[in-house]
């Protein structure tokens, strides 16, 4: 009766490690269905281990904490800031096609603030809190279509759930062999969550990540009528100020000519959209 009893509770362990196993397994990720434009694949299984909701609850309390902190700086553009006014028209044209990428994206409560200071640096929190430092359109000089770029960039890593990814790889790594040894190993994630969750925005992508966000990105641009060539001068610029002390932008954001090489290779991909969205 013991020797049974034992089988059976050793027999569902290792079901149950079987099928972490497979959760986190890339081939566990929901095939995506052929599409027009640029296609990558579903998001990592990886983010499956995390909360959707716990993300993004915690980067909307980040997000208020740096708009506070540049507000009492006097650092945060105001409603009427010509810059302001030019970016949220841009992310206004842009967002509307970011549910295609993720579902979730048509219940974010989206924001898009100018922070002042020199910083060549842009982001996008998960749940859509995006904020542009006003250094990298100044010193860069930014068109609009090189806005456009910048910002579907980092909306890609938002609706693309890179920062989830990471957190889930992280608490994964962290919790190692007791995940598949003990049934209640679930019950250390969560605290490994909270601390990875504190660091959303020094979350390191990887370089997979970072060619993920470059190509929805300028999908997402051109099919609102953004020109798909700008990402190829937008990283120019970058390496031309990367001459100098590296832009805080690259220092998660890695640059180089063989990205410009994939970008200019998804170009035939993307441009039908652009000339389509220009034809309105």
């Amino acid at each position: 009766m013991h020797i049974t009893h034992f089988s059976t509770l050793s027999r569902r362990l290792v079901l149950q490690g079987i099928a972490v196993l497979l959760a986190l397994s890339p081939a566990a990720a929901p095939l995506a269905i052929a599409r027009e434009g640029i296609d990558v694949g579903g998001n990592s299984a990886f983010s499956n281990l995390v909360p959707a909701e716990d993300v993004e609850r915690s980067a909307g309390q980040q997000y208020a904490q740096i708009l506070q902190q540049a507000a009492a700086k006097n650092a945060l553009g105001g409603k009427d800031h010509p810059q302001v006014r030019r970016l949220r028209a841009i992310g206004t044209n842009i967002i509307p096609f970011a549910v295609a990428w993720n579902p979730r994206a048509r219940n974010w409560r989206w924001e898009i603030n100018l922070i002042g200071g020199k910083q060549i640096n842009a982001f996008c929190m998960p749940g859509g809190k995006i904020a542009f430092y006003s250094g990298i359109l100044d010193q860069l000089k930014l068109t609009d279509d090189e806005v456009a770029m910048v910002m579907g960039h980092e909306i890609a890593h938002a609706l693309r759930e890179h920062a989830r990814e990471r957190m889930g790889k992280n608490a994964a790594t962290g919790i190692g062999a007791s995940l598949l040894s003990q049934v209640f190993g679930f019950g250390q994630l969560g605290q490994t969550l909270t601390n990875y969750g504190a660091q959303l925005l020094t979350l390191q992508f990887s370089r997979e990540d970072e060619s993920e966000a470059d190509l929805v990105g300028m999908e997402l641009a051109a099919r609102a009528g953004y020109n798909p060539r700008a990402a190829i001068t937008l990283w120019q610029k970058m390496g031309a100020a990367n001459k100098g002390a590296p832009p805080q932008w690259l220092s998660t954001h890695p640059s180089g000519n063989s990205r410009i090489a994939d970008i200019e290779m998804n170009l035939p991909k993307v441009m039908p959209l652009y000339e389509r969205a220009k034809r309105g």
